[in-house]
């Protein structure tokens, strides 16, 4: 008898990609516009600005995509290094390694017998692969490409970096400081509520988190800047 095959979509497996999108989008956006709320306060011309978000951009985006491929990168590693070990484990000490594995499942709630059952089971099919689950907490379904991590990081920091950019270039030079104040904000929550939806969660409160914090970060730059008030040029 066939059965019919059931597909389910988590949020866990977009994890990786996520993580990577939102922390770079959000990142962009706040950064960026502190920056130039920074700036702003300490009266600098529209012309400065500009030049002072491109300059956020670009450093900004190829900081993230260089930080996050090397922390993606060194949890592969790490992880690689851990499976190397484990497999000599299995190697060399192959009946620990089983016995190991049996007081896992039993500590998770099954009987004695079944553990063991179920452990000789996977070990027939694929030691590695059930030690590098259920002993280490390696598991597919939320390892990030590093390459991957990286370009989705630059990507989103971009993108984020360009709402205050299109603020400066379509405002009034006296009306910026709250022009990109208020796409900031707006930027902002719409990131929280995309990224609450994508995880699956309270839109509401993703957007309540992610605007507070900005909120928060472009008042201390605002205050910041206009300590240093220069002559614009």
């Amino acid at each position: 008898m066939a059965f019919p095959h059931h597909t389910e979509h988590h949020a866990i497996q977009r994890s990786g990609w996520l993580r990577a999108s939102v922390l770079g989008a959000n990142d962009g956006i706040i950064s960026v516009t502190s920056l130039i709320m920074g700036m702003a306060a300490s009266g600098a011309s529209s012309h400065t600005l500009f030049i002072t978000c491109i300059a956020g951009l670009i450093s900004g985006a190829t900081s993230m995509a260089a930080g996050e491929y090397i922390s993606v990168k060194s949890q592969e590693d790490i992880e690689k290094s851990d499976l190397a070990i484990e497999a000599k484990e299995l190697k060399k000490y192959p009946q620990k390694e089983l016995d190991e594995l049996t007081q896992i499942y039993i500590s998770r709630g099954l009987s004695k017998e079944l553990a063991k059952e179920v452990a000789i089971q996977l070990t027939t099919h694929d030691a590695l692969g059930a030690h590098a689950r259920d002993e280490i907490g390696i598991h597919e379904n939320t390892a990030a490409n590093p390459i991957q991590a990286a370009l989705s990081s630059a990507a989103s920091f971009s993108f984020g970096a360009f709402f205050p950019m299109l603020a400066i270039l379509f405002s009034p030079e006296h009306l910026i400081m709250p022009s990109v104040l208020i796409t900031g904000i707006a930027a902002l929550t719409i990131l929280g509520a995309l990224s609450s939806y994508f995880a699956g969660t309270s839109k509401i409160k993703g957007s309540l988190r992610i605007t507070l914090w900005g909120i928060l970060a472009m008042a201390f730059s605002s205050w910041i800047g206009s300590l240093f008030n220069v002559t614009p040029l």
